[in-house]
C-alpha cells in the first residue's frame, strides 16, 4: 500500500538519492548533470508550491516524489505544473500513476483548473504513454528542445489536461 503525503524536511535525506541519479542522467529533466544537492533542493522543494512523497506503508520507504506549482504567474496561475520521480527500485509498480492521480486531486483542491507538463522528453516513451493514459494530450511538440545526454537534441512534448470543465 502507498501513502502520499506532504514532504517535510526530514524526508530530504531519502528524496535526494531518488532525484540525484535522474537529474544527473540528463535524459528526462533539464537540470545540469552536475547539479548540487542544494540546487536540487531549491528546484524540487523550495521553489514549488508544495512537494509530496509517496511512502510504502509497510516499511516507510520513500518510493517517489512529486511537486506542484503554478505554471505561470498571475493570469496563467490557474494552470499548474508538476514533476514526478520514482525511485529506480520502485519503477513499474504503479507509483507514478498513483502520484499523478493524487496530484490531479490536489491541483483541484488547491484551485487549479488544468495541469500542463512543459517538457516531456519524447524519447521517454514510458512517461508519454502513462500521461496519455492518465488523460493528458500532446498539445505541441518542440523539435530538438531537449539536449539528451546520450542522444543529443531530441523532441519534447507539451502535455495538457483540463481538470475543471
Amino acid at each position: 500500500m502507498l501513502t502520499i503525503r506532504l514532504f517535510n524536511e526530514a524526508d530530504w535525506n531519502a528524496v535526494w538519492p531518488i532525484v540525484e541519479p535522474v537529474f544527473c542522467a540528463g535524459e528526462t529533466y533539464p537540470y545540469s548533470p552536475d547539479i548540487t544537492q542544494g540546487e536540487a533542493f531549491d528546484v524540487w522543494i523550495a521553489t514549488p508550491q508544495a512537494t509530496y512523497i509517496a511512502e510504502d506503508e509497510e516499511n516507510g520507504a520513500i518510493l517517489g516524489t512529486y511537486y506542484i506549482k503554478p505554471n505561470q504567474p498571475s493570469q496563467g496561475s490557474h494552470v499548474c505544473n508538476c514533476g514526478y520521480i520514482v525511485a529506480e527500485a520502485a519503477r513499474g509498480r504503479g507509483v507514478a500513476s498513483q502520484m499523478c492521480e493524487h496530484s490531479q486531486q490536489e491541483a483541484v483542491r488547491q484551485g487549479f483548473r488544468a495541469m500542463q507538463y512543459n517538457l516531456v522528453v519524447a524519447t521517454n516513451e514510458r512517461a508519454v504513454r502513462l500521461w496519455q493514459k492518465m488523460g493528458f494530450q500532446i498539445v505541441g511538440t518542440l523539435h530538438g528542445a531537449f539536449n539528451h545526454s546520450v542522444l543529443g537534441y531530441v523532441d519534447a512534448h507539451i502535455m495538457y489536461k483540463e481538470l475543471v470543465t
